[in-house]
């Protein structure tokens, strides 16, 4: 039987806190003042360093807004610095908007079909409880962003421009989950009433061209082609004339995306294996999103190698631990919560994992790396909540203990993977449940 909270252990905890004068000055503190202000360490404050030994950025940050497009900002950020200098322009920005429909349709699409999947499965499976419970997030990993510009392509802002509906998601995002829902329903009383799987999914089939139709109410209908011209920094004058989405990829994204990894650091698991995640994909049929997991001190040196080599990098984290956002600030101590309250706070890794306090929730780009002696002590982030009261202009600034603590992924070219790495590609992914937190940047939300 569970063993309740006595009334004589509550007198003993009233009578330590009232005795216990800094409990008071904290009370008095608190009760009175934001936490993060009151625990936000001035020596790590004072002692920042905004310079970097190499930093690639020259442009100004994205703003994804009200949304959880992060890992679609992140990805195309990193594709616009070689358009950029192939357009010879200052500042550039594929659509986030155009690739968020797409992600929308075909993930709409691949959550239906694993309803059909999982139909012989009763309703309340731990597995079909967890695909109903976000059918249609806004999140995503690099693969899925690949398995989109692989089919869908990409096309610049002006051609698909930002609706009041992409960058404030909530709202479109209700009314497709109930459609979503409805028809997960919908499919298995058909099913279960002796239906086949033909009528199932010709169900399906009509829904899907509802969907579209909410889709294009919301965000606007993608163009199958645009017209390209543009002004470049010297002042002269380029046209392209009429260009499909896919065209504008072959002819403006440098990065051999198609020669990327992911590469994972999760101390739960075997290191040099790869590991995927059950219905964990938006584009049906698609590539799955596969993880070669390493040490956090190899997946480092990787992302030092590329932003010294020029080339930026995208990642995923868990934003919100120990950031200071107006001051762009992240540090795996910046905050004293053991000297505000006198408890000791704190698991490993591996734990904050198995234990639900941390995951992935947010993914950005690194841009720039300051290193001593060959080894680095702090990184350049871009972030994509904006310039205003976000950062530096944007921009944040790592410790390199941070990295450790709260780092988690970053996708890299393969031409960048030790033997050891590389070796590990080779074996079968091991498959993680559908619930598992290596899955959660493509299902919960970013914080912004």
């Amino acid at each position: 039987m569970a063993k309740g909270v006595t009334d004589k252990q509550i007198k003993e905890f009233r009578k330590a806190f009232e005795s216990d004068s800094s409990a008071m000055v904290a009370q008095n503190a608190v009760s009175n003042a934001d936490l993060s202000t009151l625990t936000l360490r001035r020596d790590l404050v004072q002692n920042m360093d905004f310079s970097f030994s190499t930093k690639l950025d020259e442009w100004s940050v994205t703003n994804q807004r009200r949304s959880g497009r992060c890992w679609l900002f992140a990805t195309l950020n990193l594709f616009r610095v070689g358009a950029m200098k192939k357009m010879n322009v200052k500042e550039f920005e594929f659509s986030q908007a155009h690739i968020h429909f797409w992600d929308k349709l075909e993930r709409a699409n691949h959550f239906l079909e694993a309803i059909l999947e999982t139909s012989d499965r009763p309703v309340d499976d731990r597995t079909i409880h967890f695909l109903l419970s976000d059918p249609i997030g806004d999140g995503g990993q690099w693969n899925m962003a690949m398995n989109l510009i692989r089919k869908h392509g990409l096309v610049p802002m002006s051609a698909y421009p930002e609706s009041h509906s992409s960058s404030s998601t909530r709202s479109m995002n209700t009314i497709l989950k109930d459609i979503l829902r409805t028809t997960a329903s919908e499919i298995r009383s058909i099913l279960d009433d002796g239906g086949s799987e033909k009528e199932a999914r010709s169900h399906k089939d009509s829904r899907m061209g509802e969907i579209w139709r909410i889709l294009c109410i919301h965000l606007g209908t993608p163009p199958e082609k645009f017209d390209w011209q543009w002004r470049d920094k010297d002042n002269e004058f380029h046209r392209k004339g009429e260009m499909t989405p896919l065209e504008f990829v072959d002819e403006y994204v440098d990065v051999d995306w198609e020669n990327y990894v992911c590469i994972v650091n999760d101390p739960r698991n075997e290191y040099y294996q790869t590991y995927t995640v059950d219905f964990l994909q938006n584009v049906a049929g698609g590539p799955p999103v596969v993880y070669l997991n390493v040490p956090s001190d190899e997946m480092k040196e990787v992302t030092q190698r590329l932003l010294e080599d020029g080339t930026p990098v995208w990642m995923g984290c868990d934003v919100g631990k120990h950031m200071a956002r107006k001051k762009g600030l992240w540090d795996a101590e910046l905050y004293d919560f053991k000297g505000l309250y006198g408890v000791e706070f704190g698991m490993e890794k591996a734990d904050r994992l198995r234990f639900g306090q941390t995951m992935m929730t947010h993914a950005m780009l690194f841009t720039g790396v300051d290193v001593v002696d060959g080894s680095p002590r702090r990184w350049r982030v871009e972030n994509s909540w904006g310039s205003d009261e976000s950062g530096v202009k944007g921009f944040y600034t790592m410790n390199d203990n941070w990295f450790d603590e709260h780092m988690f992924e970053i996708a890299a070219p393969r031409d960048y993977l030790t033997e050891e790495m590389t070796a590990g590609l080779d074996g079968e992914p091991v498959v993680l449940p559908a619930w598992d937190p290596m899955g959660s940047l493509a299902r919960d939300e970013a914080l912004h």
